[in-house]
């Protein structure tokens, strides 16, 4: 997860503190004269700051001190990121062994023939042992690619809804709204009760402050992620039971699927959304709309985990208060392939794996494929992928069965707790990321080469949207237009194969 960074960015939430939990080391150091990779270097590309980076620093002595090999971390801003390890791999030169990737590169990387599988070395005893069975369902897909390992289990993306549990708890609130929108507050299940709920909670004072507060607040300026989280709450008007893949393109065609009337109905409730929030959120970056609700200054929003973790820290005026839930639904869904509008007696609510989730790729170039491995494996292992997801900060998500609390996983709730979790945030957080986890309908997540370009376009035209200058259709319209020139560019026929293959078409 981003953690005290925007995911993309690096735009920090400026009203918490991090901690300072360490993990413990794994393995031992090697005896003299029998270390594995000794007089080998094994250099990582990662992006500059604490996002994500600072598990690789905590590695170092102990993997230089098991392997005999020199670990250099090589890093750059985010905007340079990409195109170093694309650059590099492109021309075959071998400058970085390993790259902490986006999964969207997958698309780009696998396309070329850029890096490698660790499908031998996985099993391999002489590696540090980490089990990818203990991946949930939807994060786990997004480390294969055609039926071959590619990434190394690290982070695992997805986004969720947030709410204020005592504002929503308090009789007074209760009784007033049900008296003006005529059903009981509770937590939203539908994107309809969202809206509701942001408005009723709109202009109120909701830290004690005696200043009003906004109903919701989210990260609207462009370039600063709005589309992943469109992507999100979107998926629910556009994917169904009979409908669950077919979200960004014609499988069959390439023909884009963004501006069906779902996404369009979609964007409209999204545009709606934005009065109930503060005006400047219309230039806000991901670090802006979290310090907003860690103030205590919003009902709801809908992002990533590290707002919950974040939540916990020193600085946050909601830690205590902060319930988490999937992401809503709907009460019908637009079928592309019948053409339709579906109706569910149940909210039609759909999970996601939206963001990086970052994690380890081995460069095809590498001089040093398996310390490269070692490496990786090592950040894999459970017990450091439990402290990073108990800390929280570091930028690593949840998404292993021993991350979450039971009956859902095996965690300990001690083990939150002496990180500073409250018990009942943890533990909504934990329900709320298992059911978005394991939830049967998911959001397909892009994995082909240009993913970030149709992402960035798809940007600025839901910039456009929210600000007033289109509405829903004719934004989402030049997006399609935008998605088409970049398929012409890229190949039509390329990107159709790619396509089907990671969606295991």
């Amino acid at each position: 997860m981003p953690s005290l960074a925007q995911k993309t960015a690096g735009f920090d939430a400026s009203v918490v503190k991090t901690g300072e939990l360490v993990p413990p080391r794994v393995v031992p150091p090697c005896k003299p004269g029998a270390c594995p990779f000794a007089g080998q270097s094994v250099t990582v590309l990662a992006f500059t700051g604490k996002v994500i980076t600072r598990p690789v620093h905590e590695l170092k002595d102990e993997f230089e001190a098991a392997t005999g090999a020199k670990l250099n971390i090589v890093e750059v801003p985010y905007s340079e990121f990409f195109d170093n390890f694309i650059s590099d791999v492109s021309n075959r030169t071998g400058k970085y062994d390993a790259a902490l990737a986006g999964a969207w590169w997958l698309g780009d990387l696998v396309a070329g023939d850029y890096i490698v599988s660790y499908d031998k070395l996985y099993n391999d005893p002489r590696f540090p042992k980490w089990d990818i069975a203990d991946v949930l369902p939807a994060s786990r897909s997004l480390l294969e690619y055609a039926g071959k390992k590619y990434m190394v289990a690290n982070d695992h993306d997805g986004q969720v809804m947030y709410y204020r549990r005592d504002l929503l708890a308090e009789p007074r609130h209760q009784a007033e709204f049900k008296k003006k929108y005529r059903y009981a507050l509770a937590v939203p299940k539908t994107w309809e009760q969202f809206r509701d709920v942001a408005e009723y909670f709109n202009g109120k004072d909701l830290n004690g402050d005696g200043m009003p507060d906004h109903g919701v607040s989210l990260p609207l300026k462009v370039g600063a992620q709005g589309m992943f989280h469109f992507m999100s709450f979107s998926a629910p008007f556009v994917i169904g039971p009979g409908n669950p893949k077919l979200y960004w393109f014609d499988p069959q065609t390439m023909k884009p699927l963004i501006e069906s009337p779902g996404h369009v109905r979609a964007l409209k409730v999204l545009v709606d959304l934005v009065k109930f929030g503060p005006k400047e959120m219309l230039n806000w970056d991901l670090g802006k709309s979290w310090d907003h609700f860690l103030e205590g200054r919003a009902a709801l929003t809908f992002t990533w985990g590290d707002l919950g973790a974040l939540a916990q820290q020193e600085g946050s005026r909601v830690k205590g208060k902060v319930g988490v839930a999937p992401m809503p639904g709907t009460s019908e869904h637009y079928s592309v392939t019948q053409r339709k509008w579906i109706r569910t007696e149940l909210p039609n609510q759909v999970g996601n794996v939206t963001g990086g989730s970052w994690a380890g790729v081995i460069s095809k170039y590498s001089k040093s494929p398996e310390a490269t491995y070692y490496l990786l494996a090592l950040m894999a292992t459970k017990e450091k992928s439990r402290v990073y997801a108990v800390r929280g900060w570091d930028g690593i998500d949840l998404g292993r069965r021993f991350h979450f609390l039971p009956p859902q996983g095996s965690a300990k709730i001690d083990d939150y707790l002496a990180a500073g979790w409250n018990e009942a945030d943890i533990r909504d957080y934990s329900r709320a990321y298992y059911d978005t986890f394991t939830n049967p309908l998911q959001l397909p997540y892009l994995r082909i080469p240009g993913a970030f370009n149709y992402w960035q376009v798809l940007d600025v035209h839901l910039g456009e949207a929210v600000n007033g200058q289109l509405d829903a259709a004719a934004a989402l319209k030049a997006a399609a237009i935008d998605f088409e020139e970049i398929t012409i560019r890229l190949g039509r026929e390329r990107q159709r194969r790619a396509y089907k293959a990671s969606l295991g078409l």
